[in-house]
């Protein structure tokens, strides 16, 4: 019985572990796979949103700012605010920047951020951390119960953005999005503000990825900017989403599952090698992510689950479809059998001209 109960701990912390990390990846799909902004800044967003959240909920402490003792869901609110915030100021700078020089400018950025939060200890207390952060009701719920709402609240939360992206892609401001990204110049030809579109994408990506610091730093209950680096917060967040499909919001959700799968199968592998090795397990583990995204690039470099255009939108409610033009007639636009397109010159008529004889 206590090691069914184990069991059960371990996979409900998996699974709010891998929905933490799917909405980071929804996120990132959000704004790579959707819009085309190359994005290596996942780190800095997730950072801002997990301080924000853990500073404003806390208790009173010397040691740091806090002491607002705010509800969660105020705190999240505040994490996504704070997060698009940011967004909206880096990216009125970078948007205009191609993917490469875009890719390089968040990178520098997010290590500005984290680089920020670990020297200024008067605001987030430096490389010793906010510890103590408590999931919600954890006080009237108990260890036990709170840890299983706060799964039920990670759950919701990915299946809320989940569906509210998958409107997004169906509406018109999808289809104007993935228009931008697969050719921004005709987008911008066709009357549409290219640049807007982008901003909104990258704006709301980050207040998702703020939205899932905010969850991580209420479920793990400690945060510090070590746990910010860009190995695990940003690069597997791009491997998740590549696996599993980028451009699918499914695809993104599975592959966060299928690396975080991975990911702590070999944490858990690494810890049974012996002692002298553990210090190397890190370097190994990386390079089996490595590995394996190179296999999948090899075997299925759409994903797991390849992108699926939408279909095409109805006509409004009430509204007939156009009728179909009757047999032997051309549609509207289109010429009839022999005549050239509008502009372009017709041939003679009547017998071609003999051909001139030279003397």
């Amino acid at each position: 019985m206590i090691e069914l109960a184990g069991f059960s701990s371990v996979l409900v912390q998996f699974a709010t572990f891998a929905g933490i990390f799917a909405l980071l990846a929804l996120g990132l799909n959000l704004q790579w796979g959707m819009g085309g902004l190359f994005n290596i800044g996942i780190a800095g967003f997730f950072a801002v949103g997990a301080y924000a959240s853990a500073i404003l909920t806390g208790a009173a402490n010397p040691s740091h700012l806090g002491g607002f003792a705010m509800p969660f869901i105020l705190g999240a609110l505040a994490a996504m605010s704070v997060s698009g915030l940011i967004a909206l100021a880096i990216g009125l700078i970078t948007l205009r920047l191609r993917a490469d020089y875009l890719a390089i400018a968040t990178i520098g950025i997010a290590e500005i951020l984290r680089l920020f939060l670990k020297n200024e200890a008067w605001l987030t207390n430096g490389v010793r951390g906010i510890a103590g952060i408590a999931k919600p009701h954890a006080a009237f719920l108990g260890p036990g119960w709170a840890t299983l709402v706060f799964f039920a609240i990670v759950l919701v939360s990915v299946l809320l953005v989940y569906l509210g992206l998958e409107r997004a892609r169906r509406s018109p401001w999808g289809r104007v999005l993935r228009a931008v990204r697969e050719n921004e110049e005709t987008a911008a030809a066709s009357g549409k503000n290219t640049v807007r579109f982008r901003l909104e994408a990258f704006v709301l990506g980050s207040m998702i990825m703020g939205y899932g610091g905010a969850l991580y730093a209420h479920f793990f209950g400690f945060i510090s900017p070590e746990a910010f680096e860009p190995e695990l917060t940003t690069f597997l967040v791009w491997i998740m989403l590549i696996a599993g499909g980028s451009g699918n919001n499914r695809g993104a959700i599975l592959g966060a599952v299928a690396i975080w799968l991975v990911w702590s199968g070999t944490e858990v592998l690494t810890n049974r090698l012996p002692p002298e090795l553990v210090t190397q397990a890190g370097a190994i583990r990386l390079l089996l992510i490595g590995a394996l995204l190179q296999v999948i690039l090899l075997l299925r470099p759409e994903g797991l689950l390849k992108e699926r255009p939408p279909p095409a939108p109805l006509p409004p409610k009430g509204v007939p479809p156009a009728p179909l033009p009757p047999k032997g007639v051309p549609p509207k636009g289109v010429p009839p059998k022999g005549v050239p397109p509008r502009g372009e010159a017709r041939p003679p008529r009547g017998p071609a001209p003999p051909p001139s004889s030279r003397a």
